[in-house]
């Protein structure tokens, strides 16, 4: 018999933790969006982690700005930015306050819910393409700015939180370059993910933008 995913929040000293032992420690996790048609539940199979004023790759190697606040702490909150103008994606801040650091969750299966996050991601070709993607996931759980900040320990009832769910097997978890990242940060292989989940993303290596001419 197959036990039940445990349905306990998470507590906040599990983000109180560095970045690298947050991020693998999530895949099988259950997150939760309180949205007013409803709950939508996703079980994370995909995950990057990043390292704030060390690493190349975060929002927040240049320091504190006012869009990348949250990601300084305290941990357990959720950091949501904006880009190419027009997609969400959402991350979660992880390890001690002051110290910058954040795993973006990137993709996940759709476990409750489906109804309403195929609403939002009218172009997937299926349940398993609903939060197929860090886009497609902040998309299908109807996640943008204005959840910034939000307290994922702040218990049911919050517009996000997180549950043990089933942790996957160490055995299963993989990890690789991060997708879309160049430079020095390119060299970190800090994504990780659920191996042969079919919800994963598929690696896309960095394609620096042409200049205008």
């Amino acid at each position: 018999m197959i036990a039940a995913p445990d349905r306990t929040p998470l507590p906040r000293d599990f983000f109180d933790r560095p970045v690298l032992e947050v991020a693998p420690d999530l895949l099988g996790r259950v997150l939760v969006r309180e949205t007013p048609d409803g709950p939508i539940e996703l079980r994370l199979t995909e995950v990057e982690a990043y390292a704030g004023e060390v690493d190349p790759g975060s929002h927040a190697y240049r320091g504190r700005t006012a869009r990348n606040g949250v990601m300084f702490g305290p941990p357990g909150h959720a950091y949501v930015y904006f880009t190419y103008g027009m997609w969400h994606c959402l991350n979660l801040v992880c390890g001690p306050e002051g110290m910058a650091s954040g795993v973006l969750l990137r993709a996940g299966e759709i476990t409750e819910g489906a109804e309403l996050a195929r609403v939002r991601r009218l172009s997937a070709r299926n349940d398993k393409e609903l939060a197929k993607g860090p886009a497609r996931l902040a998309t299908a759980l109807d996640v943008d700015r204005r959840l910034d900040g939000t307290d994922v320990c702040a218990g049911p009832g919050a517009p996000l939180n997180v549950l043990t769910g089933t942790p996957i097997d160490p055995d299963l978890v993989r990890n690789g370059p991060r997708t879309g990242v160049g430079g020095e940060g390119s060299v970190h292989p800090w994504r990780f993910w659920t191996a042969n989940d079919p919800t994963v993303s598929p690696y896309r290596a960095h394609t620096p933008r042409r200049p205008r001419t």
